[in-house]
């Protein structure tokens, strides 16, 4: 039995989230339906560095498998996407140790939020950018970002129906990258709670509007209550873009 990791990327907007649910379309489903057909209807069972939502879409998701089947690793990866519908691509495949785990030896992750501004609608980056029309106060936002950065309890930055108690994370970096009329939000950190990145883009967005002050950062962190914070962006501006190891 051999260990393999694997780098893959995925479109969200044909799934309902990276995670196996009944019934429904996901990353996981059919990547464990393709690896069943490899080994002749049996269950191969699937890890994933951790899920997205809904419509999330995936750069460099890292997922692990095993198997008995001697098949080197590039030919993993061959028939792997041979298989695989359009909207999932495997970009490496790599034999590691039996210890490795995708999910808990990762020790960062890098997300990427995309924003269109603009007030005409684009209809090829409707999926893939959020849309929004109004003015925003750029250097009011980069200010504000400042204020996540370092080790900080994310409680108002999470979603309120989350069940992980330890909700203190460290963000590293917060990067604004404007290419045309799209505004790329850039985040590293050690780790990321449910709809943190989405709800920090929602704070970031109010503060570009003039609903929140920078300064009102460090108040929002203070009192760990999501109802202080922004609104929860649209999950199609999110991509999970790298995901770090040792």
């Amino acid at each position: 039995m051999q260990r393999y990791k694997c780098i893959i990327s995925y479109d969200g907007s044909g799934f309902s989230g990276y995670q196996v649910q009944p019934n429904k379309r996901t990353v996981q489903t059919e990547l464990e339906a393709v690896l069943a057909k490899m080994h002749k209807g049996n269950p191969v069972k699937v890890s994933g560095s951790g899920r997205t939502d809904a419509g999330v879409h995936a750069k460099g998701q890292v997922i692990h498998f095993d198997s008995p089947l001697p098949i080197p690793e590039e030919k993993w990866e061959v028939a792997l996407n041979s298989m695989l519908p359009e909207d999932i691509s495997v970009r490496s495949v790599m034999i590691v140790d039996a210890s490795f785990h995708a999910r808990f030896d990762a020790v960062g992750k890098e997300y990427r939020y995309v924003l269109l501004l603009s007030s005409i609608r684009d209809p090829f980056q409707r999926n893939y950018a959020y849309r929004y029309p109004y003015q925003l106060n750029l250097e009011a936002m980069r200010e504000a970002s400042t204020f996540f950065l370092g080790t900080h309890d994310f409680t108002s930055f999470c979603s309120a129906k989350t069940e992980v108690e330890d909700k203190i994370r460290t963000i590293e970096t917060i990067d604004f990258i404007m290419e045309g009329n799209l505004l790329t939000l850039r985040f590293v950190g050690n780790g990321f709670l449910y709809n943190m990145v989405r709800i920090l883009v929602g704070t970031l967005l109010a503060v570009g509007s003039g609903d929140i002050l920078p300064e009102e950062i460090p108040v929002i962190l203070e009192k760990k209550d999501r109802r202080f914070a922004g609104k929860t962006a649209p999950a199609h501006g999110l991509y999970l873009w790298k995901v770090f190891y040792k």
